[in-house]
């Protein structure tokens, strides 16, 4: 492969410090629901995850009945505390601003929350308008499903055999190797567990890094191996 045309960045947990945000708020509302989860486990378990999916995952494991409130709930929470605390990861602004390639944003949370959040931290301008929900394709097409990814690369002007992505979580890397993209998994966010990069290996990832800085010097490296799809 001589090089790649686009990089995609998952943005919760890859851009932005929000997936411990969500694992805090998250984990207190299922345990006040009667299903006793910790941040860590939370952030382990279902980071990159919708929290519409999430709630689903629970009512099969538990057998108990999730309130439909708690949907609701969960959302006004989660974007009151990230309105206050989200912040970026550090180096991404840096980072990103090396890379001579196309880039776009590709996310499982919702438009809303998006602007909200790359606005907050001032990442926004050095995507916008390139940033793309799943939500916004439809509810049953979030990642795990290899859609978004699909939307961004064609949307870009792109074949997804020349994209390159940034993903934190082992459904987004699912995501990504179905839509036949690569992949770097990153570790660099406060959500972070002991088994992190192992999973993210495991489900796809072609190497992991854990500082925003190593990014443009490993997307040089990986455009030079053609690498395994």
């Amino acid at each position: 492969m001589d090089g790649f045309d686009l990089i995609i960045f998952d943005c919760d947990g890859v851009l932005v410090d929000s997936e411990i945000i969500a694992a805090d708020v998250e984990s207190k509302l299922l345990t006040e629901a009667g299903y006793p989860i910790s941040v860590e486990e939370m952030g382990e378990r279902f980071a990159g995850m919708t929290w519409q999916n999430i709630l689903f995952q629970v009512e099969r494991e538990a057998s108990i009945p999730i309130p439909a409130s708690l949907l609701d709930k969960s959302e006004t929470l989660l974007d009151l505390r990230l309105e206050q605390e989200v912040q970026a990861i550090s180096g991404a602004e840096t980072a990103i601003s090396r890379l001579k390639l196309k880039r776009c944003i590709c996310s499982n949370s919702g438009s809303a929350r998006l602007d909200m959040m790359l606005g907050k931290v001032g990442l926004k301008p050095l995507f916008a308008p390139h940033i793309f929900s799943a939500k916004d394709l439809g509810p049953d097409r979030v990642k795990p499903k290899p859609d978004i990814f699909l939307h961004g690369a064609k949307q870009m002007g792109v074949s997804p055999d020349r994209a390159v992505v940034v993903e934190d979580s082992v459904h987004g890397i699912h995501a990504a190797r179905a839509a036949g993209m690569r992949v770097i998994g990153f570790t660099g966010a406060s959500h972070t567990y002991p088994a992190h990069a192992d999973k993210l290996t495991d489900a796809g990832a072609e190497t992991v890094i854990s500082r925003m800085s190593d990014l443009p010097g490993v997307v040089a490296a990986l455009a030079e191996w053609e690498g395994v799809l």
